[in-house]
């Protein structure tokens, strides 16, 4: 499995979406802080829009567009003028909350949803993120025309993915809002396969996924967690010496291969508090801790709560969820 299977089959990710949003300028939607296991996302589907979150430069997006705010800061999306914003009304179809104003200048329409991390520690996720991803499927480069832009887009996955989207959206036929939210989870996987083509330089693991001399160590520690790892093992697998692998390893992502395996451990630990009755003791042991004190610790250092903590609490959400 290539570096990104390994990463979505430990933590697999859903989809919901919430709101589509069919404005003329001037328009704004402001989204406060997202939860701490929700990922907000955006596909702009129609026309142009500007991206603001308070840190660095507003974003330009066009038709096509999708995105992510992996640290779930607040963010707002408006029409780029400074004009006051025609207030919005909402309605029920068939499921899909529908959001709609009076504005008169250019349309957009916008999807606007939340991907759903599973009862694992995030951190293996949300570290290896930039805040933001804007991710393009139409490069910006490419010859294509702002109808094609609003319509047919470029001729690739994710394009025909949020056009799929678009489609059970606008059309609203048996089962679009279930099948729009699978494909929610789908374009998840997709925009992080794209994220090498979006604005800010992969990082972390999707950098990781770039240097391939590096890949047989990655592929052994989420193969094989709870093996006890040495740093010359791993470097032996890359045919690389101690010192010539650990320069690698921290220029691709800035930390060490160890702080890597702890954190696979750990959301592969997480997972199997909140999903199974194991004992605290047996899951350490199996994600590579002979000691149950040495995984108490750990795991509170890198989550922030006990194990039997975050069993609770996994545990309680689950019932919520229902």
């Amino acid at each position: 499995m290539d570096l990104l299977s390994r990463l979505l089959a430990l933590m697999p990710v859903a989809g919901r979406l919430d709101v589509r949003c069919h404005f003329g300028a001037p328009w704004r939607i402001d989204e406060p802080a997202a939860d701490a296991r929700e990922i907000p996302y955006h596909v702009l589907l129609r026309g142009e829009a500007v991206i603001e979150d308070g840190h660095g430069e507003p974003l330009r997006m066009t038709a096509g567009d999708i995105v992510l705010f992996p640290a779930g800061a607040p963010h707002a999306l408006h029409d780029g003028s400074s004009g006051a914003v025609t207030a919005a009304s909402a309605r029920q179809v068939d499921g899909l909350t529908v959001a709609t104003n009076e504005g008169t200048g250019a349309a957009v329409d916008i999807l606007c949803g939340r991907f759903l991390l599973p009862a694992v520690p995030e951190r293996l996720l949300r570290d290896h993120l930039p805040g933001r991803l804007l991710v393009h499927s139409v490069a910006p480069g490419d010859d294509v025309d702002a109808a094609q832009r609003d319509g047919e887009f470029a001729n690739s996955r994710l394009a025909r993915l949020i056009q799929l989207m678009r489609e059970e959206a606008l059309e609203q036929g048996p089962a679009s809002e279930t099948l729009v939210n699978h494909l929610s989870g789908a374009l998840f996987a997709l925009t992080l396969r794209f994220a090498s083509h979006a604005d800010e330089p992969p990082r972390g693991l999707l950098a990781l996924a770039q240097r391939p001399r590096l890949q047989p160590a990655v592929a052994a520690m989420f193969d094989e967690p709870g093996k006890p790892w040495t740093l010359p093992e791993l470097a032996e697998l890359c045919h690389m010496s101690r010192a010539t692998f650990a320069r690698h390893f921290d220029e691709a992502i800035g930390r060490s291969a160890s702080d890597v395996l702890t954190e696979i451990r750990m959301a592969l630990a997480g997972r199997k508090l909140a999903q199974t009755s194991l004992g605290i003791a047996e899951i350490g042991e199996a994600v590579g801790y002979q000691s149950d004190a040495a995984f108490q610790r750990v795991f509170k250092r890198q989550v922030g709560m006990t194990p039997a903590q975050w069993r609770a609490l996994a545990k309680a959400e689950s019932v919520l969820e229902r």
